[in-house]
């Protein structure tokens, strides 16, 4: 796209603020350059990558990047067998450190089989752990060889410090003597030497190499150790050519990965300009725009990136469906032109793959262009006016524009006479509109809105305007032109009575007429806006109620269930103690009466009783029968939509003790329900660390507390946790509040891949403040 217009919709401060979220010189380099794209397929890979790394960064934090050089002159030295200076060599090590390290975080026990496209720069990077250890281990800095990077340097300094220890020594006999200037022995031009007092230097036979400043002193060196100093010369050249042979040797170990090295800059710039996108993401709360190839845009509460968040007001901007040019009017600094600019701005985001800071499910259309005439262009050097410069801009935009650009035009036709300008600027609108372009205008004309007001395809918005206040609110109410609020505000202020009456006594009647409208449309429509949020409002409120209440009706009808089984159980226990009565007596029958009328009495007290045992409840295609209880089996928990594990069989009030995570609770059995699942199976399904594992995990994650980004990285490792230990549901606790822990930790259960539903908590389960997960 031109980049004429995207700097008039300040495109490029996005990209420096873009850039600032790069670690590395070439992912800076990635985000200053980035520019829309206008492929549909390219915007949504773009999008798709920062998808990807927002999710990892969340899931594991912030990749290990680091700074890396620019590697550019040393591949021409590699090209041509050249030998690469310490420094050089420690800047090519320390990529291969950067991409091994970044290898290993993307490999890491968090599973990334979502990155379709990150995979690829990640598995791409190049590493080489043996030459980078002798990078390293060789080098200790760019200034100093390490002693062991070769046996022969290794002995030559052996030589050296044993050398300079014997010159040393020699020279420490000559400083008690009466001519030394100072105990002390120095070097100079790369010989060991001594101070001697200047009025005393013939008393040392030797050389002189140099004499202090005030002239008092000179550095002499003996004839005693002229051959040593020799020597140790000499030692300290085979040292230096020692050096150069190394650094020669370590160069040619990357002759062969002179392509690799290349494309790991390239990668690590990749990675790193990917993450940068995810960091401004969540630094702006911006969220993944839906692209679409429908010609149409929907920017539901869309705020401008570059206003402070406590200051921007959001707007919602549809356009493309059921028209296709906007025209935008209302007082000055009311907020016009940005709106023109948020638009603009939110639509080349999007086709650059860059989240943007508005509500989920808005909708963007690549556009094969961005055109916009913003701002006063006046052009002293070029005599052009004001008027002059817009035409300019204007007619280019005709000639360059298609079906498939958007138009941004700040105060149309402004800068000239009032008639000719509104006129012009209607059949300009009307130009774009036959064009299909999609349009979205400015202007303070009268006509032009009144244009937009009977013509098909077109529509009016207005900045909203505080005439009590004199304050503009910058909220965008579509359908509703702009008033007129000169005369209203000159009262405000203060100007008089009678020149205002004059002042209305020059506008037609029918000019009059039509603000009279407009005014009541205006009013009729905040008093419908107002109204519209109430039913909204209440038609959330009744949803809530009625699952409220179906939840209630489920609670109702298994308290139901339990009075019919309670009672039952009652008359069991009533029937058993009149078993016992009975039996004590018809032992005294069989002492007076006959065995076969004592048996029949027996008989019947035993059937009743049976009866009462085999009882089943409502729904015996799901309830557990007493006889079909197995310590051991796995059952389905309906109170807390969970399963467990029996461990013991029915007490005298049929109550079981089951396992659920690594608590143990009693349930009374008409709460238990059957489940397909098996030990066997449960053993099969699940590896014998995860099996141990459930007995740590529990079978919900207290939020309360937290923040968004705290509560989501201790949620995503306890999601692992519970897959591991082979829970199916859990609960995670977040609290009513403002609802927005709620709504962040919601948001990031949706792009979990572990979890398979979750809904909200039903009554007795925590309702608003709890989230029900239900697990893969």
């Amino acid at each position: 796209m031109n980049k004429k217009y995207l700097d008039k919709i300040e495109y490029s401060k996005i990209l420096e603020i873009l850039s600032s979220f790069a670690v590395t010189s070439v992912g800076k380099e990635f985000a200053l350059n980035l520019n829309p794209v206008s492929s549909l397929e390219e915007a949504k890979m773009l999008i798709e990558e920062t998808t990807e790394s927002h999710i990892l960064l969340y899931r594991k934090s912030s990749p290990p990047l680091s700074e890396i050089e620019d590697i550019s002159i040393y591949i021409k030295t590699l090209k041509s067998e050249g030998s690469l200076s310490a420094k050089a060599l420690l800047d090519l090590g320390h990529i291969l450190k950067v991409a091994r390290e970044l290898r290993e975080y993307f490999a890491s026990d968090i599973d990334t089989s979502f990155c379709k496209i990150l995979s690829q720069y990640f598995e791409g990077l190049y590493s080489n752990q043996k030459l980078e250890h002798t990078i390293f281990s060789s080098i200790i800095d760019e200034n100093q060889i390490d002693d062991h990077a070769s046996s022969n340097l290794f002995h030559i300094r052996k030589d050296i410090q044993k050398l300079e220890s014997e010159i040393r020594q020699k020279l420490n006999s000559y400083l008690r003597a009466s001519y030394i200037r100072e105990p002390v022995v120095t070097i100079r031009a790369g010989r060991f030497v001594i101070p001697v007092k200047q009025e005393m230097r013939s008393e040392v036979n030797g050389f002189v190499h140099d004499i202090s400043s005030s002239g008092s002193t000179v550095f002499i060196e003996p004839t005693a150790v002229f051959d040593m100093n020799n020597k140790l010369n000499s030692l300290v050249i085979e040292e230096k050519n020692e050096i150069e042979k190394i650094l020669l040797n370590l160069t040619a170990m990357f002759y062969p990965y002179i392509e690799d090295l290349q494309s790991n800059v390239d990668l690590i710039g990749k990675i790193d300009f990917a993450f940068a996108k995810a960091k401004y993401a969540k630094e702006i709360n911006a969220n993944e725009p839906v692209l679409q190839d429908e010609k149409s845009i929907n920017l539901i509460k869309a705020r401008h990136p570059l206003i402070e968040p406590d200051k921007v007001v959001p707007i919602s901007v549809p356009l493309g469906k059921d028209y296709s040019c906007l025209v935008v009017t209302g007082p000055n600094t009311g907020g016009k032109t940005v709106t023109l600019k948020t638009v603009g701005l939110l639509c080349s985001m999007a086709a650059s793959g860059l989240y943007i800071p508005a509500e989920e499910k808005s909708t963007v259309c690549v556009f094969d262009n961005i055109f916009a005439d913003i701002g006063d262009e006046q052009s002293i050097q070029e005599s052009l006016s004001t008027f002059s410069s817009h035409m300019t801009n204007i007619i280019e935009i005709l000639k360059s524009s298609t079906s498939k650009s958007l138009i941004l035009l700040d105060e149309l036709g402004s800068g000239t006479d009032p008639i000719e300008g509104s006129s012009l600027a209607i059949s300009i609108l009307d130009a774009f509109y036959k064009k299909q372009s999609l349009t979205l205008a400015t202007t303070h004309y009268p006509e032009v809105k009144n244009y937009a007001l009977v013509t098909e395809g077109f529509e009016n918005a207005s900045s909203e305007f505080d005439s009590q206040s004199l304050k503009p609110t910058y909220r965008l109410l579509i359908g509703v032109p702009g008033q007129s609020n000169a005369f209203a505000i000159s009262k405000r202020l203060g100007l008089s009575d009678e020149i205002l009456e004059k002042a209305m006594s020059f506008v037609s009647s029918d000019t009059v007429s039509v603000e009279e409208i407009l005014k009541n449309i205006y009013e009729d429509r905040k008093i419908i806006e107002k109204e519209k949020e109430d039913v909204l409002r209440k038609s959330k409120e009744a949803e809530e109620l009625k699952i409220l209440l179906e939840n209630q009706k489920k609670v109702i009808d298994i308290e139901n269930d339990e009075a019919v089984i309670k009672a039952k159980e009652k008359a069991k226990e009533i029937l058993l103690d009149a078993k016992e009565e009975a039996n004590e007596i018809i032992k005294e029958l069989e002492k007076t009466s006959s065995k076969s009328k004592a048996n029949k009495l027996r008989k019947d007290l035993n059937e009743k009783i049976t009866k009462i045992d085999t009882v089943k409840s409502l729904d015996t295609s799901s309830h557990i029968l007493l006889e079909e209880i197995k310590i051991g089996d796995f059952v389905k928990i309906k109170p807390i939509n969970t399963e467990g594990k029996i461990l013991s069989l029915p007490d005298k009030s049929k109550k079981i003790q089951v396992q659920v995570g690594s608590s143990k609770m009693y349930f009374h059995i008409s709460e238990l329900e059957k489940t397909s699942k098996t030990i066997s199976e449960n053993i099969v399904t699940h590896k014998p660390n995860s099996i141990l594992k459930t007995d740590s995990v529990s079978p919900e994650i207290n939020l309360l507390g937290f923040n968004v980004e705290e509560a989501r990285l201790a949620l995503d490792k306890y999601l692992d946790n519970c897959v591991l230990a082979g829970l199916a549901t859990v609960r995670v606790i977040h609290g009513k509040g403002t609802g927005a822990l709620r709504e962040g930790i919601q948001k990031y259960l949706k792009t979990n891949p572990h979890v398979k539903s979750f809904r909200y908590g039903t009554f007795g389960e925590g309702e608003m403040g709890v989230t029900v997960v239900e697990l893969k």
